[in-house]
């Protein structure tokens, strides 16, 4: 009988580029998803790490020799390791030894390349570094004179604490004390943030600048007030906080950092199931009975409702048979798309649900073979859409599909920035967001700019004494961020915004 050999590790070294998780290669994504250990450079992002699913994660410690051996006794135990490094994999002294000590051993190994953190620093600060240029990291330099001299643009590695003998030995061989210079920090990352000066200047425009820096000394340095596009997005160093439900505010998001803020995100409203099931569960009967004629799903949360039910009992869209759909607004209605069902109304005034009664019809009796509508939603719910259906000769059952329940209160640094302007801006989507924001945190302070989604928001925000800054022609999310961004860069232009926070440390 042939023995099952356990199956032989590996060891892949990826190279995490200079931070931003979008800059990875597919490959490095490949790698670190396949991976049982993840074996860590320190500044690599945790959103970066996270992307190893549950893949241990440690620290590379130690030696280079130390490390290898760590690499080593994981991969001989059949685990697939990656090593993550900073920036590229070949570009960094220590790591190339630990490859050196594993290539002398039997275990298999890759080498997954990385985006260059230097030249990303660069690329992102505006730099057109070109085709020459000089990279060097004055942690390791002994020898200044022939960098001084090297043609084009040079770029080095360093930390704050090393700028001032940096440039003081630039100057000494041989480069003028004139020429233009900038730091950046935090590059690629949206904490990133460049300072321009000279070399004589260098060590004072980097002297408060933390982490990692890059530094770009030559005449093409001079040319990033042209070609800055990173740090000019109308939100770059905005803070934005998103009041919201447990539901996941993901393209809000996506839509802020596309713009240069970074977004916090708060549930100021907890989903919770009706006190007692039954309404609920007559109503999915009546829908697979065809006791009614439509269903009115006015929020994500009904249609939510509706189908975890129909899950609890084994249904599926075919439930919807014969009934139809209307929706009040665009998000309930890519709800509802997402189930494979196209709505067959949709609301043309979507500032509130009661905007569906202008399109919804009348009944009639010689052509609506029933005459019940379905309307499940929260139980805070106004009856305005309820009355108006009634109104048009429809019977309604008015069904509480969720409840709505205040959030715990966020953690206290959270509530501290509320209160103090630690936020530029935020969102609020929904009068219940306002109302319950302002119940478990306190009201934002007077100079955060505050974005409402439609009147109703606004009028709410008004009712607790905000000034409410922007409010989009449709209440919609992208129409919401896009005016956000247009009066950040008003602001901007009229040199209304305050000087960007202090960079923090990168961890």
């Amino acid at each position: 009988m042939t023995r099952a050999r356990r199956a032989a590790g590996r060891i892949a070294f990826v190279g995490a580029g200079p931070g931003d998780p979008g800059l990875l290669t597919v490959r490095a994504r490949d790698a670190l998803a396949s991976a049982d250990l993840i074996v860590t450079d320190p500044d690599v992002p945790a959103e970066i790490t996270a992307l190893g699913g549950d893949a241990e994660v440690q620290p590379a410690v130690g030696e280079p020799a130390d490390v290898a051996k760590t690499l080593g006794a994981a991969a001989r135990s059949g685990s697939v390791v990656v090593r993550l490094v900073s920036g590229d994999v070949l570009t960094a002294d220590p790591v190339i030894k630990e490859i050196q000590a594993v290539a002398r051993t039997v275990i298999a190994f890759e080498i997954v390349p990385g985006v260059s953190a230097v030249t990303a620093a660069a690329s992102y600060a505006g730099i057109p570094v070109g085709s020459v240029h000089t990279v060097a990291d004055v942690r390791s330099t002994h020898d200044w004179r022939p960098i001084a001299g090297a043609p084009g643009t040079l770029l080095l590695q360093a930390s704050a604490g090393h700028l001032a003998d940096a440039a003081a030995a630039l100057a000494e061989s041989g480069l003028e004390p004139a020429t233009p210079a900038s730091v950046t920090t935090c590059a690629t990352l949206p904490t990133q943030r460049t300072v321009d000066g000279t070399l004589a200047t260098l060590d004072g425009i980097g002297r408060d600048l933390l982490g990692s820096l890059i530094v770009a000394i030559g005449s093409k340095a001079a040319q990033r007030d042209k070609l800055s596009w990173w740090e000019s997005r109308a939100l770059y160093g905005w803070r934005v906080l998103i009041p919201q439900t447990k539901d996941p505010a993901d393209e809000m998001v996506t839509m802020l950092t596309g713009h240069g803020a970074t977004s916090e995100r708060v549930p100021t409203i907890a989903v919770e199931p009706p006190r007692t099931p039954a309404q609920m569960e007559r109503a999915v009967k009546g829908l697979v009975d065809g006791r009614y004629q439509w269903i009115v799903f006015t929020s994500e949360n009904s249609v939510r409702a509706v189908w975890e039910k129909f899950s609890e009992f084994g249904l599926d869209a075919r439930a919807f048979s014969g009934v139809r759909i209307a929706c009040v607004d665009a998000r309930t209605t890519a709800a509802v798309l997402a189930l494979g069902i196209t709505a067959d109304l949709v609301s043309d005034h979507q500032e509130n649900s009661a905007g569906l009664l202008d399109q919804f019809p009348e009944f009639d009796d010689l052509l609506d073979p029933v005459d019940r509508v379905l309307l499940p939603r929260a139980d805070i719910a106004t009856e305005t859409l309820a009355a108006g259906l009634r109104e048009r000769g429809w019977e309604v059952d008015d069904v509480t599909a969720y409840r709505t329940v205040r959030a715990a209160p966020p953690p206290a640094p959270i509530r501290e920035a509320i209160k103090t302007g630690g936020f530029e801006a935020v969102c609020f989507t929904s009068s219940s967001t306002v109302r319950n924001l302002v119940g478990i945190a306190g009201k934002p302070h007077a100079r955060t700019v505050v974005a409402c989604l439609g009147p109703k928001t606004a009028e709410t925000a008004r009712e607790f004494g905000l000034r409410v800054d922007v409010q989009p022609e449709l209440p919609e999310i992208p129409a919401m961020i896009e005016a956000l961004a247009a009066h950040a860069q008003r602001l901007r232009e009229e040199g209304a915004l305050p000087p960007p926070r202090k960079t923090p440390r990168r961890r």
